[in-house]
């Protein structure tokens, strides 16, 4: 299906924002599936309904991932003889308008896109060989959906050093998966405003807090049903205190037995226990791997 756009080249930010606001884009996708590092359900329910602002604050992190964008995109023009340029539209979904699309560049003369990352040096191993963060493949899957297109490729920098791109190519089973729960929770959630299930995810945390930043000095009852969460909060705090407080014991014993010993075997584990930089002996157990 050929998807419709909206050029965005002359809106201003806080129109930008409002726009964003009326669909799901490819940075919503893993959020709303569950499965983003930064963002979850309820966040996203509670930025797209207008209870909160919509977070494009962002940090330093994403400032020069901003900044890095057209050098990048120079840079796999360099190494892969493509030429890229951009497009300054939103493309949505005929069908279902609010599934959007905003993809970093577009390619000359064929049907791919390019996407453009930018990674810290401790991610390296989620860009390594055919590896892609999972939400980074659910955002293009979901571009390429929207806008009917069998591939995307993307140019990306680990560790402001190491740079690299690699094709991925259109996964049908996968969208054909996840798109329809997009447009159910967009339903649910937005269309009839029911509010998503509370999780224990840190953005879930900052959303509530957001939403609820002042006390009023009432004193309210609640249910049978929040006396039993309660409950349950109460068992599992102490499991936790528990098997923390054994975890350490054992610890201690490892190092009541290796003594002044750098490193120590048993059958099934190797132990380490050397200083750091601020002269600390710090335990370090590693079972074996297995022949």
């Amino acid at each position: 299906m050929k998807p419709k756009y909206i050029s965005t080249a002359k809106l201003n930010h806080a129109e930008w924002l409002d726009f964003r606001r009326q669909g799901i884009g490819g940075s919503d996708v893993a959020a709303i599936l569950g499965m983003s590092p930064w963002r979850s359900p309820y966040s996203v329910w509670a930025e797209k309904t207008g209870r909160l602002p919509i977070n494009d604050s962002g940090n330093e992190f994403t400032h020069w991932g901003t900044i890095m964008e057209p050098i990048l995109a120079k840079e796999f023009e360099q190494v892969s003889g493509k030429k890229v340029y951009r497009q300054n539209k939103t493309f949505y979904r005929p069908d279902h308008e609010f599934l959007r699309a905003n993809i970093d560049r577009d390619i000359v003369g064929e049907p791919g896109f390019l996407e453009i990352k930018t990674a810290m040096e401790y991610k390296s191993s989620e860009w390594a060989d055919d590896n892609i963060p999972i939400a980074y493949q659910l955002q293009v899957q979901h571009y390429m959906y929207v806008l009917d297109r069998p591939y995307v490729y993307f140019a990306y920098l680990v560790g402001g050093h190491s740079f690299g791109w690699k094709k991925v190519d259109r996964d049908q089973q996968a969208i054909d998966t996840f798109e329809p729960m997009l447009i159910d929770w967009w339903t649910k959630h937005i269309l009839h405003d029911e509010e998503p299930d509370i999780d224990g995810d840190k953005a879930t945390t900052a959303a509530l807090k957001s939403l609820y930043p002042d006390e009023d000095g009432e004193v309210i009852q609640l249910g049978h049903d929040i006396n039993q969460l309660l409950r349950n909060r109460e068992e599992l705090s102490n499991s936790v205190n528990s098997t923390s407080k054994l975890i350490d014991a054992i610890a201690n014993r490892v190092r009541q037995e290796m003594k002044d010993a750098s490193a120590a075997e048993t059958e099934e584990f190797r132990i380490t226990n050397h200083k750091n930089k601020r002269g600390s002996r710090v335990l370090r157990i590693n079972k074996k791997k297995e022949d």
